[in-house]
């Protein structure tokens, strides 16, 4: 009598990546505010304080403080908004605005981690309705992001789901039990030290472009650190991928420079005279 031999299934696995900073070089909400002004949602005083806070942002990263004052600022600033136009906007724009800035090294890593047999997960504290398309992009099988309260059919300016520290580590330990992976083999990336909790979370934890209190807690504990530094066009590296350029936006990373530069001038000026406020947002 032949024996039967049960099999076990081997436990599933999945590798989680913060977006800004660590998939792609800038941050993914600031990144469209030049779209959003030329679709009519923002003004140009928008424009100028989003590229400072791009600045910001990519010199230093930021902290708890820092990330609530955002989160309050963008959740005032999209208020009014119509849902709709949002997703319109972000779907015609996506290539030329988050294509030059995705990181060769992350694609690279989203690559192995899907020949592995390990899903990809992007967690981010940018809204859904940039994550998603993004996610899209890279080819990512499931995404988390921060999702704004809707009436009828336009933003409230009120916070649903804040994907954000904890709240990071909590929707993955839910996508652990409904999707049955075992975190202890699974991976995260990120470059701040506010997603600790996700790090903290699986059993191969990356820092990747860490910021000071990150690389501490890396070197502490003996985590790896990883330097992306090679931006690239998804398009050249996964053809498969790839869509027709948008003609209205084949000069956006031109004007997302000039944007920049303003900011900065703007900046100056504003300083001089005492009116900047913590995050570079301008006082009213």
């Amino acid at each position: 009598m032949l024996e039967h031999v049960k099999i076990l299934a081997q436990p599933r696995t999945a590798a989680f990546f913060d977006l800004d900073k660590t998939v792609i070089a800038k941050s993914s909400t600031f990144t469209f505010s030049r779209p959003f002004y030329q679709g009519g949602l923002i003004n140009r005083r928008a424009v100028l304080r989003s590229a400072y806070a791009q600045f910001v942002y990519l010199l230093g990263g930021a902290d708890h403080d820092q990330m609530e004052r955002m989160r309050d600022y963008l959740s005032a600033l999209c208020r009014g908004w119509n849902v709709q136009q949002v997703k319109e906007i972000v779907a015609e724009t996506l290539h030329a605005v988050i294509d030059p800035i995705i990181y060769d090294e992350a694609a690279s890593l989203i690559e192995h981690h899907h020949a592995a047999g390990r899903d990809v997960v992007i967690v981010s504290s940018s809204g859904a309705e940039v994550v998603e398309p993004i996610g899209e992009l890279l080819g990512a099988d499931r995404v988390v992001a921060t999702r704004m309260v809707v009436a009828n059919g336009c933003y409230t300016g009120e916070v649903e789901y804040y994907a954000y520290g904890p709240a990071k580590a909590e929707a993955i330990a839910e996508l652990a039990v409904s999707e049955g992976y075992d975190l202890d083999r699974c991976y995260a990336y990120s470059d701040s030290a506010t997603d600790l909790p996700m790090l903290e979370s699986v059993g191969h934890p990356h820092a990747v472009n860490p910021d000071r209190a990150l690389r501490r807690e890396a070197a502490a504990r003996g985590w790896p650190v990883l330097t992306f530094e090679r931006p690239v066009r998804l398009r050249q590296r996964l053809p498969a991928l790839a869509m027709p350029p948008r003609p209205a936006l084949a000069a956006g990373a031109a004007v997302a420079a000039a944007a920049c530069a303003a900011g900065l001038v703007w900046y100056a000026s504003r300083r001089r005279a005492g009116r900047v406020l913590p995050l570079g947002l301008p006082a009213a």
